[in-house]
């Protein structure tokens, strides 16, 4: 089955403060999957530098 997202070494930063670095996923199609973890580690961060 092919992927729905597929992203790739992704970086985000802050002046100096990274919020995200070198972060790779896949998303298999007709798959429900969750990205969780505590505040502040980067999950809307991650996802508005999915969707740009």
């Amino acid at each position: 089955m092919s992927n729905l997202i597929e992203v790739s070494n992704v970086s985000k930063s802050f002046g100096g403060v990274i919020a995200n670095a070198d972060i790779s996923l896949e998303v298999p199609a007709g798959r429900v999957t969750g990205l969780i973890g505590p505040n502040g580690s980067g999950k809307t961060t991650l996802f508005n530098s999915i969707v740009g």
